[in-house]
Parts: C-alpha cells; sequence; structure tokens
C-alpha cells in the first residue's frame, strides 16, 4: 500500500482527533493540541474526519481526503502544489 506524507494544523482554540479508516486495514486517531502541526502517512484513497468534542458530545468538523493535506508532491506530478492545502485548513 503506497502512503502519502501529510500534514494537519489544527488553528482552532480547542483540542480536536484526526481519524482515519482507510483502504485495507489502515486506521489512524490522533489528538492535535489548538495550534499543534500534526505530520503523518495515509493511503492515497483514506477519509480522514476531523472532530471535536461539543455541549452534545462529539462533533464531526470536516472530512478531507488524504490527497488535499499533501506535504510532497507526488512524484509523478499528478498531486500536490507549491502552496500545500494543510497549511490553509482552519
Amino acid at each position: 500500500m503506497a502512503l502519502l506524507s501529510c500534514g494537519y494544523r489544527n488553528s482552532s482554540d480547542r483540542m480536536v482527533i484526526l481519524r482515519s479508516c482507510g483502504p485495507g486495514e489502515f486506521y489512524l486517531e490522533r489528538v492535535i493540541f489548538p495550534f499543534e502541526l500534526l505530520s503523518f502517512q495515509a493511503p492515497k484513497g483514506a477519509e480522514l474526519e476531523i472532530w471535536t468534542h461539543g455541549l452534545g458530545g462529539p462533533e464531526l468538523l470536516e472530512t478531507l481526503p488524504s490527497a488535499e493535506l499533501l506535504i510532497e508532491p507526488d512524484l509523478e506530478g499528478s498531486e500536490g502544489s507549491d502552496d500545500p492545502a494543510w497549511l490553509s485548513i482552519r
């Protein structure tokens, strides 16, 4: 399984949880503190969920494909850019 180098910056003032159940047996769950940057690897087809805890319980904030969080562009040039999406994610 080919893995992509990804990054997510929590620019909120609340702790969030990054969770992903990807293709195959891939699973990732990490706590990200406010203003922290998490670097990780995920399969190309993985969907990443960002969760927080609200008054009514867990809340899903956003769902992102792993390809939007690339730190390094794909060697074939089909993915990525000079301005990775993870730099601007809130």
